[in-house]
């Protein structure tokens, strides 16, 4: 970490000083997850420590998304018991709390969550939390600052520590942020900005490291992640097939996943690396949100459904076994029950293994918020509860088809029961499997005895030695 950020004689102190607590509520996307685990460690070198809740810890961030309705007024009444909180601890043990509102919602409102709640002292945006240790150093003279996103992302991931903390199996990889696409329901473009890509070399470092540390499988993160386009050292633009070649070829990582995608930017070459990289697992999340050409043009998402129907059908071409995942909008303004059907029988034609499925709300200042023919909200629940249940259907049905079928499994943490441990198909389905807790770090063949609604249930094929048997660690193993 750099002197302009972190003083070298605040680092000193912090060598020397009890440990502090961090805690970190995280809301919305996998990007806010990996932002929250680069918060903890950009806040590591100051002596802070995560835990487990609120009421024992020195500094409270809520790191905030925008995405859904009523976002800001979920802040706002969790902002409230942190203000109690913080109250208590100052009139019974005499100790301060900071409160940070990270993320989404404090780039879009961060002058009134200062003004509305008194107890945050400082409010910062997703591109600027890199700024927190300098940040925390002038909020202990003075309250209240706002930090947002007006500058280039890449003076973050410059600032941010080369090592990461955690010692899990799986890790996420932010390679791209921002969007250009403007879809007229999304707010995404105003708190996250236009964009950008990590240079190359940058994400690979990154991932060699994360493999060092014993990571197995990367999901690689972007607001339209196969829009990547990250500088290489020649000059030119790596593509995110690229990317995964580059990827792949990194000892002991053996699996890559990436979220989320945009139907205009599923190029060839992308499509292609799905049915020539093993380590590519055959599982897309590919949203298209409505499956009538009409409200598509209303969102202004710049593709039709006879061109998404054309993407599967060459994905599925170069992957036979690809499992997709989509999401999908319902009620948007002006849309019919014709429209509604559309989408229907675009999910009956593609048949999801999972998705996610969501009333509209308006955003404010998104251009979907002023249109008219706004459809009540009966009509919408009562469509959203009949698309729940074939997308449940289809799911279900993709579960239950992998009894009988072995699997690679990438086991990750304990299960709950006894020695039981959980891991990820190739589907990213969970999979639960007795007896096999020293498998965990490992992937492993496993014969799937039966799908469930959310989880597969299964055994290995052969015996595999435990921890026990080989006298050695089997993590990262």
């Amino acid at each position: 970490m750099t002197d302009t950020l972190v003083p070298q004689a605040a680092e000193a102190e912090a060598e020397h000083a009890p440990t502090k607590r961090l805690f970190i509520k995280t809301y919305g996307c996998q990007m806010n997850v990996y932002d929250s685990e680069r918060m903890a460690d950009v806040l590591r070198p100051l002596g802070y420590a995560p835990t487990e809740t609120p009421d024992d810890a020195d500094f409270v961030i809520l790191n905030t998304c925008h995405i859904r309705e009523k976002a800001a007024e979920k802040v706002y009444s969790e902002l409230g018991k942190l203000r109690e909180l913080k109250d208590a601890k100052a009139a019974t043990s005499n100790t301060t709390m900071t409160i940070a509102v990270a993320g989404c919602v404090a780039q879009a409102e961060g002058e009134e969550i200062m003004r509305r709640q008194p107890a945050v002292d400082l409010v910062v945006g997703p591109q600027a939390y890199h700024q927190l240790p300098e940040l925390l150093t002038r909020t202990a003279r003075a309250r209240g600052e706002r930090i947002g996103a007006d500058f280039a992302p890449n003076d973050k991931f410059d600032a941010l520590p080369a090592t990461r903390g955690g010692d899990g199996v799986t890790a996420f990889l932010t390679v791209q942020e921002g969007c250009d696409k403007f879809c007229t329901f999304c707010v995404v473009p105003y708190t996250r900005g236009a964009e950008w890509s990590r240079p190359l070399a940058a994400v690979l470092d990154e991932a060699r490291a994360l493999a060092d540390r014993g990571v197995r499988e990367v999901t690689l993160l972007g607001q339209n992640v196969n829009a990547y386009d990250g500088e290489r050292a020649d000059g030119k633009k790596a593509t995110l097939a690229e990317l995964a070649h580059a990827l792949a070829e990194i000892p002991g990582l053996d699996r890559i996943r990436y979220t989320t995608s945009h139907p205009n930017d599923m190029s060839d070459d992308l499509i292609a690396a799905h049915g020539d990289l093993d380590a590519l697992m055959p599982y897309l999340h590919l949203p298209v949100q409505s499956g009538s050409d009409r409200i598509l043009r209303l969102m202004n998402r710049k593709h039709g459904r006879q061109k998404y129907f054309d993407l599967i059908e060459r994905i599925r071409a170069a992957r036979p076994d690809m499992a997709l995942s989509g999401d999908f909008i319902v009620g948007f303004p002006g849309e019919t029950e014709r429209d509604f059907e559309d989408t229907m029988d675009l999910v009956r034609r593609v048949n999801y293994a999972s998705a996610f499925s969501f009333m509209y709300s308006p955003r404010p200042g998104t251009p979907a918020a002023g249109m008219g023919a706004q459809v009540p909200p009966e009509v919408a629940k009562d469509r959203l509860h009949r698309l729940q249940a074939l997308l449940l259907e289809q799911q279900v049905a993709f579960n239950a088809a992998q009894a009988g079928r072995t699997l690679d499994v990438l086991f990750e943490k304990k299960g709950r029961h006894g020695r039981q441990a959980i891991g990820r198909s190739p589907y990213l389905q969970s999979v639960h499997v007795d007896d096999a807790d020293h498998l965990i770090g490992k992937i492993v063949p496993v014969e799937i005895v039966s799908g469930q609604q959310n989880s597969l249930t299964g055994k290995p094929i052969a015996p595999v030695p435990s921890s026990r048997d080989l006298g050695v660690s089997v993590l990262g193993a």
